[in-house]
């Protein structure tokens, strides 16, 4: 019986640990995509206390909000749960190209600078097609 208590406890902290890590890296996410809890709150349908405690930590996230919030924070849920995109297998064909590594790191950018560069891609593209 001592042991099952003990085993109850040790899970109970690594949950508390990982859902406040999960909680950190949403509120992250929100404040570099310069939102606030109100408009995300709204975004997902749920009062703004209630993801003030998802962001510290003392709420567990309800699986099915899961895929909502990442969606409306444009992170994966590899991102947004284990705070690092999944790995992929390496491709057959060598190293990547210049093209694919600026892309990838502008993928580790935060979301915000994200934005910029795809707006100024869309202008270079926007003014070749002319």
């Amino acid at each position: 019986m001592a042991d099952l208590k003990r085993i109850s406890a040790d899970m109970k902290t690594k949950d508390d640990a990982f859902f406040k890590r999960l909680g950190a890296r949403i509120a992250q996410a929100r404040k570099q995509m310069d939102m606030t809890q109100v408009q995300l709150a709204e975004r997902l349908g749920i009062a703004q206390q209630t993801l003030a405690h998802y962001e510290v930590g003392r709420a567990r996230i309800a699986a099915d909000l899961l895929p909502v919030l990442a969606e409306a924070l444009e992170l994966s849920l590899d991102e947004m749960l284990i705070g690092q995109p999944a790995a992929r297998p390496a491709g057959k064909r060598g190293p990547a190209s210049r093209l694919q590594q600026q892309i990838e790191a502008i993928g580790q950018l935060p979301k915000a600078r994200q934005r910029v560069v795809s707006e100024v891609l869309d202008a270079m593209l926007a003014q070749h097609a002319l």
